[in-house]
């Protein structure tokens, strides 16, 4: 029960941080301007480490939810995989769902993965990008068997994105946040 209402309370602080007022627009904007010149200042075998700390992060949560926007209503949902494949860091869902006709039209999305312990959790931002590789497709289902029952890598269903200008928020009620970007 702890845990669901943890859960709770994480996806409504996820869905009031989603929703943009006419006034922060500009706010905004400079974050992620900001955002995005942190990225290119790393160099290319930092952002793989951060990305594979990112990734170790959200297979230890198991469970991760993911934000997106419909117009100016936030949607949050859990997903459970994600896999780095050549060098990018990939989630992936159904075409014909809600989720990735958002992503789709607005790929800037946040993740927030809440580790066991209730007291740390990972904010993740940036910007989805589809990859209609079929061989990254194929590597995704062989690396997760289990989805292999509902897609497959040719069935113009699935679709794997890959996240470009993160910015990772390491997040503890004992310690202070820690910020890593790929």
């Amino acid at each position: 029960m702890r845990k669901i209402i943890i859960a709770f309370a994480m996806l409504l602080m996820m869905a009031a941080c989603t929703q943009n007022k006419p006034s922060q627009a500009t706010e905004n904007e400079k974050e992620a301007a900001t955002q995005t010149e942190a990225v290119d200042s790393v160099n290319p075998e930092t952002k793989l480490e951060n990305m594979k700390e990112v990734q170790a992060y959200l297979k230890e949560c198991g469970a991760f939810f993911i934000a997106t926007v419909d117009g100016d209503q936030p949607h949050v949902r859990a997903f459970g995989v994600s896999e780095i494949i050549n060098d990018r860091l990939y989630i992936m869902t159904g075409k014909v769902k809600d989720v990735y006709k958002q992503m789709a039209a607005n790929g800037k999305f946040e993740i927030c993965a809440l580790k066991k312990s209730g007291s740390e959790w990972m904010r993740l931002t940036g910007t989805l990008v589809n990859d209609e590789t079929m061989a990254v497709k194929e590597e995704f289902l062989n690396r997760n068997e289990g989805l292999k029952s509902m897609y497959k890598a040719d069935d113009d269903n699935m679709a794997v994105l890959y996240i470009t200008n993160a910015t990772a928020r390491f997040c503890s009620f004992a310690a202070p946040e820690r910020k890593v970007n790929f």
